[in-house]
Formats: structure tokens, sequence, C-alpha cells
């Protein structure tokens, strides 16, 4: 696999981005999706629709499912819906509404969607349900493009 440096906009290199990356091979590397069991259910330019089962060692002291959680769940969704195009893309900055609770055993959904677009960024707004259930997060960040894939 061929392996491109990634650059900021003062030429230094910031990470490496594999050449011909997919958004499935990017989950295929992604260590932490793996470990949590966040699952690609659905892929589209600029979309990406996730889900992630909370399970017991997810729940804090309240015995709900920790904020931590569902927040990486919605990154992983912006990551995957920002990396669909030419350019690899990094999470710039994000923050997160948490509006209901969520118990151990539910499914959570996280449909992420493109709402803006530059040469170099882009915005994604993230919903997080529980399946067939209520909205439990709303998730809003930034990307940046650090090279094109080639």
């Amino acid at each position: 696999m061929k392996i491109t440096p990634a650059v900021n906009d003062q030429n230094r290199i910031i990470g490496q981005v594999p050449a011909n990356t997919t958004v499935e091979e990017l989950h295929a590397r992604d260590k932490a999706a793996q470990h949590f069991g966040i699952r690609i259910l659905k892929l589209a330019p600029g979309e990406a629709t996730l889900s992630m089962q909370v399970v017991e060692w997810m729940t804090q002291g309240h015995n709900i499912c920790h904020g931590g959680f569902i927040f990486t769940l919605a990154d992983t969704a912006m990551a995957y819906a920002s990396n669909s195009g030419d350019l690899a893309h990094v999470a710039l900055n994000a923050n997160i509404d948490f509006l209901n609770p969520v118990r151990e055993g539910q499914e959570l959904i996280a449909l992420a969607a493109e709402a803006n677009s530059t040469k170099k960024t882009g915005m994604y707004k993230v919903s997080v349900t529980i399946k067939n259930g209520p909205l439990v997060a709303e998730f809003r960040g930034r990307t940046y493009g650090l090279s094109r894939k080639s």
C-alpha cells in the first residue's frame, strides 16, 4: 500500500494518509471503532450512517451510557462522511448536545450529513438516535482536508 504524507498549509507533514483509501478501508483500520463495535449501515457521498450497541462497560455512575461513547460514535460518523471524497479529512472541532439518556442494551444510530464544504473544510451535522426511538444527541463538527488522495 502506498502511503502519502498528509501536510498542512505550511507544508508540514502532520500524518500519513494511505493513497486511494476508501471509507471501508478506514473503518477496517479504525481500532477505536472496532473496539466499540461501531458498524457501517450506509455510506453515500458526504453522508454516513453508523450503529453502536451500548454494552455494560459503556455505562457511567448514573447507569446510563457515558457521553464520551456517544460523542465517539458521532465523531466517527463525521469522519466517514467527510472522507468519502477526494480529500483526506480530520476533525478541526466539534460540539455535542445530549438530549436523552441511553441505557445498556440500546442500539444507537448516528446519521452524519455534510452541511457545507469549501476547498479545505467541511461542516457536518450528526443526529444520534436510539434505534426506533428518540433523538439522544445532536453533534456539529468541522473537518480539515489534509491532502489529495492519489
